[in-house]
């Protein structure tokens, strides 16, 4: 899944390299898309970049539009719709990356990378943690130009796909909480929220960020006690702000964070880390003070986790038992309900890059003037451009504003 809100390696870049922008000026020559949307191949994932009705308006702006068959299964989005929304539905991979753009919401495997062409755009994750340097090298040998989702930013700056996966994990947690809670095999029977007379489940967040936030709503929505630790206060401050009832704030303090933990009913890890790996907040020690039955999500496993007897699960099999706490450490929460994130996703790409894209009368131009959309970009014909990424796996970067430079 995407995290919260990642590290931005291209603004370490920034602070030696200044260039000036070009005016946001339209390009009045809107040139038409050529989209490959391939099946996903990643376990378990079950969304797709584009919708029907996104397809739609793509079409009837010009465009066209291959999806590989059967992509939109897992999100219930079935060939049918597709083709009556003007895409054309093909039975092969090698047909889909005939396209110009191709669009991905997993990360591209080696196998998938051998499909592509010279000066193809690839937009898909990139899933920082799990890179691994021989994907990076095939892209680059391929020459093409490739942007990371979680590093797109819109105009106010912030990170769309980041914060709509967020807000999907967040919401979604306290939901799977309430389940495991009540429910069998594992559940104790208790209620999330209580009743008249009857006090409701205790509730910790580790984290302030939007999974935090979005999982403190929901709890406080069903009725818990919400506790939440951060050691940003200006982030605690925030969820303060935008969250209507007054919750619970502390900075993590091992003493109270201890206490709480081991009193609690539901333990929320949902840490991010700009460096890799999320920091391991609760120890395995902690875990076993808990109370027989209480639960832990662990929204960060994708990072690593942040509970030290967390271990990466499935949705098929989600939870285990350790020292009688139920762990459930399944990475790419939104999955779990692909339809929506397939909305959510879809909202963003159709007409805030794609659509757009074409009115500046392509990428190239696109990239050219939108420092925005440039940030998500790590590879561009085949030179790599994210200093973090060189610097992680010893590789010669370019920063692409250099790139353009040079063009003119």
């Amino acid at each position: 899944m995407f995290e919260e809100k990642p590290s931005d390696p291209q603004n370490q870049q920034k602070e030696n390299i200044d260039v000036q922008e070009k005016p946001k000026l339209k390009s009045r020559n809107m040139q038409s898309l050529f989209i490959g949307i391939p099946r996903e191949t990643a376990f378990q994932e079950s969304r797709i970049s584009l919708t029907p009705d996104a397809v739609k308006l793509l079409v009837n702006n010009g465009h066209r539009v291959l999806i590989e068959s059967k992509a939109g299964e897992g999100a219930h989005f079935y060939d049918n719709e597709y083709m009556e929304a003007g895409g054309e539905i093909v039975f092969s991979k090698e047909k889909v990356y005939e396209a110009e753009v191709i669009l991905k919401v997993a990360p591209p495997s080696e196998k998938d990378i051998e499909y592509l062409k010279m000066n193809q755009i690839l937009i898909t994750p990139i899933h920082l943690p799990t890179l691994k340097k021989e994907c990076v090298l095939k892209l680059m040998q391929k020459k093409v130009t490739t942007l990371a989702l979680e590093y797109v930013k819109d105009d106010s700056g912030f990170f769309p796909f980041v914060r709509s996966m967020s807000e999907i994990a967040g919401s979604s947690v306290m939901l799977i909480a309430a389940e495991i809670l009540s429910g069998k095999p594992h559940g104790k029977g208790v209620l999330l929220g209580g009743i008249s007379g009857v006090l409701p489940a205790k509730v910790v967040i580790l984290g302030a960020g939007v999974v935090g936030e979005f999982a403190a709503r929901t709890a406080l929505g069903l009725g818990a006690e919400v506790r939440v630790f951060d050691n940003n206060i200006y982030k605690l401050m925030r969820m303060q702000n935008n969250i209507a009832s007054r919750i619970s704030t502390s900075t993590i303090v091992p003493e109270v964070l201890t206490e709480e933990i081991k009193n609690a009913d539901v333990v929320v890890g949902a840490v991010h880390s700009e460096h890799g790996r999320s920091p391991m907040l609760v120890t395995e020690q902690m875990v076993s003070k808990m109370k027989a039955g209480s639960v832990i999500i662990d929204v960060s496993i994708d990072q690593g986790g942040c509970f030290e007897t967390s271990d990466v699960t499935s949705h098929n099999n989600p939870t285990f038992k350790k020292y009688d706490v139920v762990h459930y450490c399944v990475p790419n929460i939104p999955s779990r309900v692909g339809r929506t994130a397939s909305y959510a996703l879809s909202n963003i790409l159709g007409p805030n890059i794609l659509m757009k894209a074409s009115e500046y009368g392509g990428f190239e131009k696109m990239l050219q003037v939108d420092r925005h959309l440039r940030n998500g970009v790590y590879v561009y014909r085949g030179r790599l451009t994210n200093q973090h990424i060189g610097n992680l796996f010893d590789l010669n970067f370019t920063h692409l504003d250099l790139l353009f430079m040079s063009n003119m």
